[in-house]
């Protein structure tokens, strides 16, 4: 699985980084950055978790297979 950030939906919310701290981080405004877009298997369903509650829906979900 992938994940990616669409920085022009992005508003700086932070609930995908206080989810999944792992796979998500911040700038130095707040916005979210892709701190691994390659998600291991152990993260999966909290990076799914963290994507699901993006009030914008910046983060988008790559499906592997």
């Amino acid at each position: 699985m992938r994940v990616t950030v669409d920085l022009a939906l992005c508003r700086g919310h932070g609930r995908c980084y206080v989810i999944c701290p792992e796979v998500y981080g911040e700038d130095d405004e707040g916005y979210c950055v892709i701190a691994k877009p390659e998600v291991p298997d152990r993260l999966q369903e909290s990076a799914r978790r963290a994507a699901n509650n993006c009030p914008e829906r910046a983060i988008s979900i790559i499906d592997s297979g």
